[in-house]
């Protein structure tokens, strides 16, 4: 029987053993969106800021929790509207769930809710709310991996998941040259 037993209860975060197996779960969100956001120009919106649990700055794409302010009920699409707003300055026109998936199975039950923004138009300056100090960069699709190299090469941490949305978008590109509907 899974039979869960908290071991520590944070203001955010809990550790919970089930089955002798120990992981982290959110208390103050139910998943996170992470946005493929791609302006007219062919550039991808990433976005930057400095992580306490890794201290270094990280290149990430666009991110954030969902039901995270009082509002347990919030849709995956509206948290992703919200976020990519308040952290880039966009707003998109159409935007599309596209794929979730665990963030790390062995050690969380939090899932990533990836959601493609389509018709961006910038409405603000983005970098956050108070307690945040996000960077925007607007980088290229053509000049991405040379780009995000040299941001390893500067020392930044590079998130994972922008490999999963440059996939996405270079699947999206063939189907589009060939006629074929969008992933």
């Amino acid at each position: 029987m899974n039979q869960d037993t908290t071991l520590y209860k944070g203001r955010y975060l809990s550790l919970v053993e089930r089955d002798r197996w120990e992981f982290v779960t959110r208390s103050n969100a139910s998943c996170v969106v992470a946005l493929v956001a791609v302006t007219q120009a062919g550039e991808i919106v990433l976005v930057e800021q400095y992580r306490k649990p890794v201290l270094a700055n990280v290149i990430e794409l666009p991110a954030g929790l969902v039901g995270d302010f009082d509002d347990p009920d919030e849709s995956v699409l509206v948290a992703a509207a919200r976020e990519l707003e308040e952290e880039t300055g966009f707003k998109a026109g159409q935007m599309e769930a596209v794929m979730d998936c665990p963030s790390s199975a062995g050690m969380s039950d939090e899932a990533i809710s990836f959601v493609r923004a389509r018709g961006l138009s910038r409405v603000g300056p983005g970098g956050g709310d108070a307690s945040e100090n996000i960077v925007v960069h607007l980088v290229p699709l053509s000049e991405v991996d040379d780009w995000l190299a040299r941001q390893q090469t500067c020392g930044k941490l590079l998130d994972h998941k922008i490999y999963t949305a440059l996939y996405w978008l270079q699947r999206e590109s063939r189907a589009d040259s060939i006629g074929g509907s969008k992933p």
